[in-house]
């Protein structure tokens, strides 16, 4: 995994406080798994336990600051709340993915 312990704990803070509430997981999923790949975006998987009430909003802060504290690097961030549809790639980020 491409990310250090100290922004592992960075995202998860920042991801508690743009969602209001402590994420019930957060994964990593995707090329930055991969120790001898270079570059690539940070996917992130998202879980909450609450309904979201604006989550294309919640998504795109996610993104930014973590982006941001990424010195740019880009960010995909896949929410899950009991109040969003699934898709395919709910079930990839949840099978393939390492929490944080």
């Amino acid at each position: 995994m491409r990310l250090s312990s100290e922004q592992a704990s960075a995202i998860r803070r920042i991801i508690a406080e743009e969602s209001e509430q402590r994420p019930a997981q957060v994964r990593l999923f995707g090329s930055r798994l991969d120790d001898n790949r270079r570059g690539g975006d940070l996917d992130l998987l998202v879980k909450l336990d609450n309904p979201v009430a604006h989550p294309a909003w919640l998504a795109a802060r996610l993104e930014a600051r973590i982006s941001r504290f990424l010195e740019g690097r880009d960010v995909d961030v896949l929410l899950s709340a009991p109040n969003l549809r699934h898709a395919g790639i709910h079930q990839i980020a949840e099978r393939d993915g390492v929490p944080l």
